[in-house]
């Protein structure tokens, strides 16, 4: 059987962001994206945000059958043991926060297939006792300062590990990527395994050990990217889940 009617969680930490139009508007560009895309492979898909809380979460994704965490705002300090008033603090959505890193702990637990975008990627990392760069500083590789929303992403190489699934996905070990981060993978949460750098050192994909969970710092979504980039990497999902297979009459 394919994935026709497999059940597909896009998780975003918040829907509205009223405060910011512009970021607003590229958000739904980018989760629209991640949508259309999937649908196209088959995924039935519920769009959710986090920000209701770990039991609404968690009940709301109960069945699905693979889970992507799409980009968003900082994780809160407190996660991961980091103080305050760091230089590009954005604002936190501690609720959030909570519940994604209890999605994750739960899709690793029960083997859920799951892709981690930017955001997504650092939740994987803080959800295992991994911590964060506060901020990579103005000149940096991994995002374009002072320029309007739709001009954040920054184009980058990234070298992927040649036996990572990454790569098997991607065709390759070294791919070009869209980022707009302004924080980074510090030190590497338990059980898992850095799969992909950028050029100057800092980590741009993580992989779990044992569970069919991979996650990358960069935007295979955004426009920009390499054609075929994002359905490479949502193709982990329908080739990690269960799908049942038919059986003779």
């Amino acid at each position: 059987m394919g994935i026709q009617g497999r059940s597909l969680a896009v998780v975003e930490a918040t829907r509205f962001r009223g405060h910011d139009p512009e970021y607003h508007g590229y958000v739904q560009l980018l989760v629209g994206a991640v949508i259309a895309e999937a649908e196209s492979q088959g995924w039935t898909v519920s769009r959710l945000a986090a920000d209701d809380g770990v039991d609404a979460l968690l009940t709301r994704t109960e069945t699905a059958d693979a889970i992507v965490v799409m980009g968003g705002e900082d994780i809160a300090p407190r996660f991961y043991g980091g103080g305050t008033g760091y230089e590009g603090e954005s604002r936190h959505l501690e609720t959030a926060d909570a519940a994604q890193l209890a999605l994750v702990r739960r899709a690793v637990e029960r083997e859920t297939p799951l892709l981690g975008i930017c955001r997504g990627l650092q939740i994987l990392n803080v959800a295992f006792g991994g911590t964060l760069v506060q901020h990579l500083g103005e000149e940096t590789a991994h995002r374009n300062h002072g320029v309007p929303i739709h001009e954040i992403m920054a184009s980058h190489p990234v070298e992927v590990e040649a036996d990572s699934r990454t790569a098997e996905l991607l065709g390759s070990t070294r791919v070009d990527v869209q980022s707009a981060h302004h924080q980074a993978v510090d030190a590497v949460g338990s059980g898992l395994r850095v799969t992909g750098r950028a050029a100057d050192g800092h980590i741009e994909a993580l992989e779990h050990e044992t569970a069919p969970v991979i996650a990358v710092q960069w935007h295979p979504e955004d426009p920009g990217a390499p054609v075929g980039q994002l359905a490479a990497l949502l193709g982990h999902l329908s080739l990690a889940a269960r799908i049942p297979q038919a059986t003779a009459a």
